[in-house]
Parts: structure tokens; sequence; C-alpha cells
């Protein structure tokens, strides 16, 4: 059974809180929107489908609260879209979040505009929308972990593999099972996983506390190193492949991903290690042309000089602390994985408007 990065029942959403592990394991009651703005905004949750998640159940939970309460349909559709707004600024690097905004807002707006839809039709109607989110980003994470696993194996020629990764895509960044750690977690289950990676991922540490948590939990051969140890690792590990996730993915398949996935594969090309991007259609963010245009979100200097709040570093030196990079289609070797199959960047624009296509046909 894998770890939950959340509890879920109508009127009620718990969160794990992800700055204690690996230490304490504790669940912490989320009623309000605002609470969920906070539990994001400061880490408690992370990982981008997790984020919009969250995000979105923190708000079917306060609407399920506030149920016996009579505002009319136009006060409660512009709580509604106030809530989505405030939400989307916790942290707007990972794009999932707006995306999910974006499209509740619109099914809002055009439910509020039928006849006969009363507060209580519209309330009921954006919980089953956010509920039906968490199922959807559990059934996309399996079918990312499938396509990647037999991509892997079906390119690379081999039965075993060793795979590095970065940062914490598993299930405390998702609904469950994850990302580039669900494709590590297929291979794993096919009995193709020979060992895997997990970098420290520095400063804020989520490999070390997180991925190396997970990996240990369901009993993944696996190992830790620093940052600074990958291309090294590359060199003489034997790696097979890098996989990482990645928070948005624009037009021409430029990736943002937790800072330091860009010298991953600046290092993997060198090696001749092919790289994967392993993320949802939902962190794909098309009306970006490039990775120059994406906002990178800047952290507070204190998850950089000091660890578990005792300072580390020279009192009076200046912080530069981006929480993410950008990296280059180019150097994205193995391809972009989604819950579709598996894409090279060039070619994952097209791919996800058919898919879209075929969407609404259905």
């Amino acid at each position: 059974m894998s770890l939950e990065a959340l509890r879920y029942r109508r009127g009620s959403l718990q969160i794990l809180n992800q700055l204690l592990l690996p230490h304490q394991t504790l669940y912490e009651e989320i009623s309000s929107v605002r609470q969920g703005w906070e539990a994001i905004r400061s880490m408690k949750v992370r990982g981008a489908p997790a984020i919009a998640i969250i995000g979105c159940l923190s708000l079917a939970v306060e609407l399920y609260n506030k149920r016996n309460e009579e505002p009319s349909l136009g006060n409660l559709e512009t709580f509604v879209l106030d809530s989505l707004s405030y939400l989307i600024s916790a942290r707007p690097t990972a794009v999932n979040m707006a995306r999910a905004a974006q499209e509740l807002e619109h099914f809002v707006q055009q439910e509020a505009k039928h006849e006969g839809t009363t507060p209580e039709s519209l309330r009921e109607s954006v919980i089953n929308w956010a509920e039906a989110l968490l199922d959807k980003d559990l059934e996309d994470n399996k079918s990312i972990g499938e396509h990647g696993a037999c991509h892997l194996l079906q390119h690379v020629g081999q039965d075993k593999v060793r795979v590095l990764t970065h940062c914490n895509t598993g299930s405390l960044a998702t609904a469950g099972y994850g990302t580039a750690l669900g494709i590590i977690r297929s291979l794993h289950a096919r009995g193709c996983l020979e060992h895997v990676y997990c970098t420290e991922t520095r400063p804020y540490n989520q490999g070390a506390r997180l991925t190396a948590y997970e990996l240990v939990y369901e009993q993944v051969p696996s190992t830790l190193i620093a940052d600074s140890m990958a291309s090294l690792a590359m060199k003489e590990k034997k790696i097979t492949a890098v996989i990482v996730g990645a928070d948005r993915v624009v037009a021409n398949g430029d990736t943002a991903n937790k800072v330091g996935t860009y010298q991953l594969a600046i290092a993997a090309r060198y090696h001749g290690i092919p790289f994967y991007v392993a993320a949802p259609s939902t962190s794909c963010d098309l009306q970006l042309k490039h990775g120059g245009q994406i906002v990178i979100e800047q952290r507070p200097s204190q998850e950089l000089t000091d660890i578990n709040a005792v300072r580390i570093a020279a009192p009076g030196i200046g912080v530069w602390n981006p929480a993410f990079d950008v990296t280059p289609h180019e150097l994205i070797t193995g391809g972009i994985v989604t819950e579709f199959g598996v894409f090279p960047p060039a070619e994952l624009q097209a791919a996800l408007t058919r898919e879209c296509i075929k969407y609404l046909k259905t």
C-alpha cells in the first residue's frame, strides 16, 4: 500500500504534513480555502498535481461545511471564483492549480447560467467536480507509470534498469502512485528495476526526506546521493535513465521542475543517458511558447541558510533561492511521459491537441 498525501471524504480533508517527514507522520485537518492556501504555500503539501487537488478539495470542504448558509446564486459564484484566484497565488509556477481553476471557473459560470440552477445545486456540482479531479489524477498516474516503463524497457534493450531521479514525484506529490516515481514503481512491479538513486534535492531536501521515505516504505532497492554526486553516479553506477517530474511543460517542450533538474539533464546528455520527464497533461501549459516565459517562484532565504531552524550559513551572506529551473526541450532525450503516451518534446503539443479533440468528441 502506497503512502497517502491526503485523506478525503465528503466534508473532511486531511493532509499529511510533509514538513515533519520522515520523523513524524501527522495528518492535519483542512477545513477552509485559507487553510488550503497556507498548507500549499508553506509546503506542508507539494507536488504540482497534489497542489491542484488540495486546493480544489479545500474549496469543496468549505462549501460543504457552509451548506446550511443561504447565499444567493450570485454570491456563491463570486465566492468560488475569488477562492480559486486566491489559491493560484500560493505557488504560481506549478500550472496544475491555475489550469484546474480555469476549468472550474468556466464550469461554474456555465452552470450558473442554466435555468433552474440553485445555490444548493451549484454547491453540489462544484463538490462533485473537485472529487472527480482526485479520482482522475490517480488514474492518470497509473497510465504514466505503464507508458514510461514500457517505453524505457523497449528503448534501452535491458531486462533490468538503474534509474536516477530528483525531488519527490510519488504518492506524496499526487493523489497517489506518482509520476516519475510512478514509472519507477511500475518498473519495480515488473521485476525490471535493479536500483534507483535519488538525490537529496537541496535546499528543501524533498528527495532525502520524502522520496527516500517512500522508497524505504515500499521496499524498493534504492540509494540516496547528494545532489553534487549525480554526475559521478552516472559515470560510476551504470545509470540506465534519468526520470524526473515537472511542474510546468510549455508548448515547445521546455519544462520547469525542481531546481537542479537542468544540471541533471546536461550531465545525462554528456553521458549518453536518456532523460525522461513524467507529467500529466494537467501540467502542460501550451499557451506559453517557451520556458523563458515561465514565472519562477522565489523561496524564502531561510530555506537555504537554515536546516531545521538551525543556521548553517554565514550571517550576512546574500541568498538567491529559485524553487525551479527550466530544462530546454533538446535535453529531454528520452521523451515526455503523459497519461496518453510518451512523446518527443517537439511532438507534444500536436499530440495533446489530438487527445483534446478526441475528448471533446466523446
